[in-house]
């Protein structure tokens, strides 16, 4: 049985008045002698309070998706096929080379009741990172328009928290429902959205977005595999002036190192309630290694970029809770570099970064989202 979706739900709903009526029912019914009746009704009570905690864990995993599958939820499952050095080409130059073949995709619907209909699904196996997982995609309404045949859009990566399901975006932050109306009426321009698995290690490790010799290339299959994937699969603009990458939480963090390291493929970045310092998600591999700690701080690639990005990055939070890190961003940005911090209120849940969403792609439409 699924972990998500309506079943487990309706199971651990079930679970929980059996348990305290088997439990009411049996407990005077128990024989034996006095070390057995208390053990007997010590399992009895211990398996009422499992049902009740479970189905505690149902509603608030179903909410905020923070896992997808049992595997994620076990720390068993692993997408690291291999982990080859990655050749030093750029996304851009990758996207463009005539004897790249393209990386055709199969795709379908996406198994988790809380994702619209209109979401696609593909399991993409990562040609440069030796990365394999799932990657949904939203099309906007236009897209399908027969007056927009020959149109194409500017695309957005969506980044999850840790944990995090590569469903959360369109589920628990509800970002396809909250802008399609706002994209019919042009308020919002219409982006392809794209929603990558970023939860690729077992045993409860983030990897913080980054290649880690020998342990995984998560960097390479965010900003090469999976834009090339798109790139040749759907009309998304090439250049770097239409693409953005958000997320929030360590998906944030992501977002930022991601934007400000390859400004080549995105020109765009949204943090929601990020941190700078890869132990701000203390299961982070990149802040095992001091050295990968520092050089994964988005701080740093400020600070030592040969060159300013081309990158503008819309960075909220809260005071003790993003703020501080995004004005630190600002702090050590030069031109063309532009950080806008943005202070909000609320706690570090997906209840707080959802009503964001409409004024995040109204940025994202003045920065990224005007074509030709």
């Amino acid at each position: 049985m699924k972990l998500t979706g309506t079943p487990f739900f309706v199971l651990a709903l079930l679970l929980v008045p059996l348990s305290v009526g088997l439990l009411m029912y049996l407990w005077n019914r128990v024989r034996g002698p006095q070390a057995l009746r208390f053990g007997s009704r010590l399992l009895m009570v211990a398996f009422a309070q499992a049902t009740a905690v479970t189905l505690v864990f149902v509603v608030v995993n179903n909410d905020n998706q923070l896992y997808g599958s049992w595997d994620d939820l076990l720390g068993t499952g692993n997408h690291v096929r291999a982990v080859p050095v990655p050749p030093p080409a750029d996304a851009t130059a990758a996207a463009n080379a005539p004897d790249q073949p393209k990386v055709v995709q199969q795709f379908g619907p996406v198994d988790d009741d809380a994702v619209p209909k209109d979401v696609k699904t593909t399991q993409l196996k990562g040609r440069v990172s030796g990365v394999d997982g799932e990657v949904l995609v939203w099309t906007p309404p236009q897209y399908d328009d027969p007056a927009y045949k020959d149109k194409k859009f500017p695309v957005v990566e969506l980044l999850a928290g840790f944990p995090g399901s590569s469903s959360a975006w369109f589920g628990s932050m509800n970002v396809s429902k909250q802008l399609a109306p706002l994209m019919k009426s042009g308020q919002i321009a219409p982006f392809i959205l794209v929603s990558p698995r970023v939860v690729l290690l077992g045993s409860h490790v983030d990897t913080g977005c980054a290649d880690v010799p020998g342990k995984v290339n998560a960097e390479t299959w965010l900003a090469r595999d999976v834009p090339q994937m798109v790139l040749d699969n759907f009309r998304a603009e090439p250049g770097p002036e239409h693409w953005g990458v958000a997320g929030y939480s360590a998906g944030a963090h992501c977002a930022a190192r991601l934007a400000l390291g390859h400004p080549n493929r995105y020109h765009a970045g949204v943090s929601l309630s990020g941190y700078n310092d890869p132990a701000g998600e203390p299961a982070s591999l990149t802040a095992k290694d001091a050295h990968l700690r520092e050089i994964s701080n988005p701080v740093y690639l400020l600070q030592h970029a040969q060159t300013p990005p081309n990158v503008a990055l819309y960075a909220t939070g809260k005071k003790g809770d993003g703020f501080e890190d995004a004005q630190a961003l600002q702090k050590n940005a030069k031109a063309p570099t532009v950080i806008t911090p943005v202070e909000v209120n609320g706690p570090h849940l997906t209840s707080t970064w959802q009503p964001l969403v409409p004024s995040v792609f109204t940025w994202l439409t003045q920065t990224i989202g005007k074509t030709g």
